[in-house]
């Protein structure tokens, strides 16, 4: 049971494709403040950010764009090349997003807070960071078709990307809670409201 005074925290995560955002959509249309881990890295290396200023202080001005902001294919092409430059990166990154997430949570309110963090599992599991795991499951040939759909990739393109994440196993086994969306709108949005009111219950009082 989480600690009296600090609100209860759900870290929601799944593989790619998997209905991540669909999911928070839903628990925001309940009220509930949805801090993305994602939406967060990107502003941590906005022009004037202290990170950004330490990435190119690292790395060199080499990873800025002509306009100043960080070239993402740029740096994707140098991690991709050079594993520990993905290493440096992280280390810079990483505290800056914890920060930013813990200051957002602090100011967020709300019955509960959803902390989205895709790569949750890759980095170890929920650390410190949140009081339940709530894991986004559907099976891996639906994955594959979506991200051919979503991003008009090939089959063997789709495979590689989920070959680069957690696998399935595991994920489910550091979750708590896991939402099963393969099945349609309908389906989600009653397993969602289910989680809800189970999530609301476990709030301190």
């Amino acid at each position: 049971m989480p600690n009296p005074g600090r609100v209860l925290r759900i870290a929601l995560t799944g593989g790619i494709a998997s209905g991540k955002s669909t999911v928070a959509e839903l628990f925001a249309q309940q009220g509930i403040p949805i801090i993305d881990a994602d939406v967060i890295a990107r502003q941590v290396v906005e022009p004037g950010q202290p990170a950004l200023r330490q990435v190119v202080t690292d790395l060199g001005e080499g990873v800025l764009g002509p306009d100043g902001r960080l070239d993402r294919r740029s740096l994707r092409e140098r991690i991709f090349a050079d594993p520990a430059v993905r290493r440096r990166l992280e280390a810079i990154l990483h505290p800056a997003i914890r920060a930013a997430m813990d200051r957002q949570s602090a100011s967020a309110g709300g019955p509960y807070q959803m902390l989205v963090i895709p790569l949750l599992t890759e980095g170890g599991g929920r650390g410190d960071r949140a009081d339940r795991v709530l894991v986004v499951d559907v099976p891996e040939s639906v994955q594959i078709e979506r991200l051919m759909q979503r991003d008009g990739v090939s089959q063997e393109q789709a495979a590689a990307a989920l070959r680069a994440q957690a696998s399935r196993s595991q994920r489910l086994a550091i979750a708590d809670d896991v939402i099963f969306n393969a099945d349609g709108p309908g389906e989600l949005e009653s397993q969602v409201l289910a989680l809800h009111a189970k999530y609301l219950g476990l709030v301190p009082h």
